[in-house]
């Protein structure tokens, strides 16, 4: 899955808080000074070339809805992360996080304990 910007992540979290909307409605969640209508249809287009969303057509206007879902966009980025920068494990990934402590002994131990309680 391809990787967002921030600004087309910033429309993709618009979608996933709010559903369905028109390019008009995307445009009323934004504070002033709000960004160029055009430019605002330009980056939606973009963002369903690149199957993050679809639309269903209302005469000649489009009412566009998110196909990925926050989680699954979240999943893949993590995954990405994870092959690009620990060598595809996980392992490692969660090794840095307790070295830069980011998370403490404790909360992993928490974390398994729970995964253990699941399964």
């Amino acid at each position: 899955m391809k990787r967002l910007t921030k600004k087309e992540e910033e429309i993709m979290n618009l979608f996933w808080d709010n559903g369905a909307m028109f390019v008009r409605e995307l445009l009323e969640h934004y504070d002033e000074p709000k960004p160029h209508f055009n430019t605002l249809s330009t980056m939606v287009r973009t963002l369903e070339a690149n199957r993050f969303i679809n639309h269903k057509a209302y005469g000649s206007t489009y009412q566009y809805y998110p196909v990925v879902s926050r989680e699954e966009y979240a999943g893949s980025t993590f995954k990405g992360i994870v092959s690009s920068y620990f060598n595809n494990s996980y392992l490692n990934a969660v090794s840095a996080l307790v070295k830069e402590e980011k998370i403490t002994i404790d909360e992993l131990k928490e974390l398994i304990d729970q995964i253990e309680k699941g399964q």
